[in-house]
């Protein structure tokens, strides 16, 4: 059986910062006590990014998003995440 290391007490949150970029997390839990959790008012953040595109690509996807009543910004969000997600999978 693995010895699990104990996590140290840290004076500040910028002690423990340092640790967990010297230290790798798996040593110290045991992923066969892990239990799931639910955290439903969790929102993901999120990073504005800026990216050029043809205006022609641009209006395609306008029309795309509003045949399905959504905004231009969510449809390609939702078609990144499943390109990402299809190119993940083994």
């Amino acid at each position: 059986m693995r010895k699990i290391d104990k996590i140290p007490k840290f004076k500040s949150e910028a002690e423990e910062r340092i640790f967990w970029e010297q230290h790798d997390s798996s040593d110290f839990v045991d992923w066969k006590k892990a239990q799931t959790v639910a955290m439903p008012k969790l929102k993901l953040s999120t990073k504005t990014i800026s990216i050029r595109l043809p205006e022609g690509l641009l209006n395609s996807i306008k029309i795309e998003a509003n045949k399905r009543d959504m905004p231009y910004q969510s449809l390609i969000k939702v078609w990144l995440a499943n390109e990402v997600r299809q190119q993940r999978e083994p």
